[in-house]
């Protein structure tokens, strides 16, 4: 496939050209059938300015200076689909690391590469490579492994064979990290390295299951953390990061199945979402527990071996898992991957006299359009002791109430939890005496991974209108303090930050938000406690400071040197300076100004246009809205980084007039933008409202459009139930709660 190309990456300085053809682009750079179940051999070519460097999926066979420019030619790739055809070019800076066990080169920016941690990334994609070899028993399947740290990439990374991509944003940290960002970046990396197998070796056959590909990525980048980095507590990091996500979107109207027809290629970017990404991952979980790890592996390697430099389906992967398991897993496919929606398992605790009379477990979907039928369900129940002494049952699920007889007579337990090392997809709903107990003694839940699920289940109810959001603020206020898992500090001041904003009526926010910003400023400010929370709780603390003596001490720290006992770097300034604009500070436009006189890196004109998004004025909104159709020069990256400051909760009444129009723009946004655009797109949009009155509005679109196709009904149906979730929070618990 000869073809010559010069392009530019906009907004950056000096110029570099990237191309990345998912899932269905390849068809406007050259002529193809562009779909993934046909296969091809590459040859490429290209044409760029000379003193470039290009890299591809084949490795450099040569490079020629003519007069039209640098000709470079590339070794014949082994047989792939068009979507993972790419290449990049530009001034790059090359890097490699010794004794790594493949040959793996680096690409960057030479303007970046003082900040790149060259020799971590490279060690992690080796690392990966190596790992994965031996767990399918298969060698590296391409013959080279090159990475691009791609400037305005609008994904964490992608898995072209022989040059994965990787965002630079996300990779180059320009202040110190923390531990959450660290490992994501590792998880990235895993997941992508993961992919030379599960997407580019093996490819689905259409993006009907495109879960096939990216949900075992994920999964087996969990797996591979938690070999690797015993240490980094991987199976807890993976909770934190798929299952909120995964119940959000199953647990509305707008779920569907894991595998999602999908009538033409042009509506592959809708496939896209929390139900491949989080839901897929999620239930390999369960199935890799149901089957055990050894029958898994052994099934995973028969299905590499099966469908190798070919195409495959999510029947061939289970006939391939099933041969070794013994057992048909027909049935649990018909569950678990053709079914919409997901299980809620409702805890019923029965004490009489100090012991147990009766424990039940009673399962029932999360929306009715899954079916009246239960699931089944592989789990494993904890039940503590007053004592902290855990007992751990495995049991399986098949009816819609299971009632657990060895628990009756036992002594009246602390608590019961009916999932257990996270091994079922489905929402637990804990019992009320379960609930109370917690309340008083969760800090003293001596396993971090049990105590964040703990934290987790806590949230459901939450989200379920079963539990005050006063409450739980309450507790989070009165444990973070000695909360010293990282991770979990994490998670906690997310939920916290969306409680306060979000979930608590206006008037018990107004009373409550004091309390919320001492509590965070102590702890940004507490040196007896890691970088990584001190880091979180300042971060959590520019999210949802809003008192006048808060703004005023905010418009200050610009002029400190340390923030978090850490020196204050580019983007905790650019944070500051986006906080006070959103909050209508009089001082915001003149910071802002100064900030854009003291960073004029590319990087820099990007937080610029982030902060000015947040500006609480109808003229600014009105040009921001214009802008994200018209300007056809406005980096697809930058626009995506605006909308939630364009969208803050502070300007929810200025931005409620585009919220319709925003709902209807949606067909052009998915033939103009890339894949995760209009999740981005109608997220923000709908996140940043909570009143009756935007219920109304989202409501009565949704009834008028019936032109609307399915694919984004769906979309708008997922993220408008976080909106039905504010409103009936704020209803059911509109006055302050009894304290416990």
């Amino acid at each position: 496939m000869p073809a010559s190309f010069a392009s530019r990456t906009r907004r950056t300085r000096p110029p570099t050209c990237t191309r990345s053809l998912v899932p269905a682009d390849a068809n406007l750079l050259f002529p193809c059938f562009d779909q993934p179940d046909l296969k091809a051999k590459v040859t490429l070519t290209l044409t760029t300015p000379l003193g470039w460097t290009s890299v591809a999926n084949g490795a450099r066979l040569r490079s020629e200076s003519t007069s039209r420019g640098l000709v470079t030619t590339f070794r014949e790739t082994e047989a792939i689909s068009t979507y993972l055809i790419a290449f990049a070019t530009g001034p790059w800076a090359e890097v490699q690391a010794s004794g790594t066990r493949k040959s793996i080169t680096l690409y960057a920016r030479k303007s970046r590469l003082a900040e790149v941690d060259a020799d971590s990334i490279i060690r992690a994609n080796d690392r990966a490579a190596t790992w994965l070899e031996e767990y399918f028993g298969t060698p590296f399947p391409f013959h080279k492994l090159d990475v691009v740290l791609a400037p305005a990439f609008p994904f964490g990374g992608m898995e072209h064979p022989g040059a994965i991509f990787y965002s630079e944003e996300r990779f180059v940290f320009r202040e110190r990290p923390t531990l959450p960002q660290r490992l994501g970046r590792t998880a990235t990396i895993y997941h992508e390295v993961a992919h030379q197998w599960f997407g580019d070796l093996v490819t689905m056959e259409w993006f009907d299951d495109l879960w096939l590909k990216e949900g075992f990525a994920t999964y087996m980048a969990a797996k591979m953390q938690d070999a690797l980095d015993p240490a980094s507590e991987a199976w807890k990091s993976f909770y934190l990061r798929n299952k909120p996500v995964a119940y959000a979107v199953d647990g509305s109207d707008g779920t569907t199945p894991v595998w999602q027809r999908l009538g033409n290629l042009d509506q592959a970017k809708s496939n896209y979402g929390a139900i491949v990404y989080n839901k897929a991952p999620s239930v390999l979980k369960q199935l890799n527990y149901l089957v055990g790890d050894d029958a898994f592996r052994e099934g995973l390697q028969l299905f590499v071996s099966r469908h190798r430099y070919a195409n495959a389906t999510w029947r061939d992967l289970l006939d391939a898992i099933a041969t070794p398991a013994r057992r048909s897993l027909r049935p649990w496919g018909d569950d678990y991957i053709l079914r919409p929606g997901m299980p809620v398992l409702e805890q019923r605790l029965e004490v009489r006299d100090g012991r147990i009379a009766r424990f039940a477990l009673v399962q029932r979907p999360a929306r009715a359009l899954s079916g009246g039928r239960p699931w089944p369900i592989r789990t494993e129940l904890l039940v503590m002791s007053d004592k902290g002494e855990a007992t751990r049952i495995p049991l399986t699920i098949t009816s819609d109430t299971t009632v657990v007889d060895e628990l009756t007579g036992r002594p009246a337990p602390a608590f019961v939890f009916a999932n257990s090392r996270d091994f079922a997809y489905a929402v637990t709903l804990l019992d009320p005496g379960s609930v109370a107990s917690l309340e008083r003694t969760i800090g003293s839940v001596k396993d971090p991974f049990l105590r964040t699920m703990l934290w987790g289940a806590l949230w459901d109810l939450v989200r379920e209108a079963l539990l005050s959001p006063q409450r739980y603020v309450s507790l989070v206020l009165r444990e973070l303090p000695n909360e010293t898992d990282e991770q979990l500090v994490a998670g906690l001041l997310s939920r916290l930050t969306r409680a306060t904003t979000a979930y608590l009526a206006p008037v018990l926010r107004d009373a409550s938000l004091p309390d919320v910003e001492r509590t965070l400023l102590r702890g940004a400010n507490n040196a007896d406690t890691p970088y990584g929370i001190r880091k979180a709780h300042f971060d959590a603390w520019l999210r949802v400071a809003a008192t006048q003596p808060t703004v005023d001490l905010m418009a200050g720290m610009l002029d400190s040197t340390t923030i978090a006992g850490e020196p204050l770097q580019a983007p905790t300034r650019w944070a500051i300076v986006t906080r006070l604009m959103a909050l209508g500070a009089a001082s915001a436009p003149e910071l802002l100004a100064r900030e854009e006189a003291r960073d004029r890196s590319p990087e820099g004109a990007r937080r610029a246009f982030v902060a000015r998004a947040a500006r609480p004025d109808a003229e600014t909104k009105r040009t921001y809205f214009t802008r994200y159709f018209a300007d056809t020069s406005l980096n697809e990256d930058w626009a995506t980084a605006s909308l939630d400051g364009f969208n803050s909760l502070e300007s929810q009444a200025l931005t409620l007039p585009y919220l319709v129009p925003a709902l209807d723009s949606l067909p052009w946004i998915q033939r103009n933008r890339r894949i995760f655009y209009v999740g981005a797109w109608i997220g923000s949009f709908l996140d940043g409202q909570t009143s009756d009155s935007a219920q109304v509005a989202v409501r009565a679109f949704l009834e008028q459009r019936d032109d609307l196709p399915l694919d984004l009904r769906r979309k708008v149906l997922q993220a408008a139930d976080e909106l039905e979730r504010t409103v009936r929070i704020r209803r059911a618990f509109s006055v302050a709660a009894p304290t416990s």
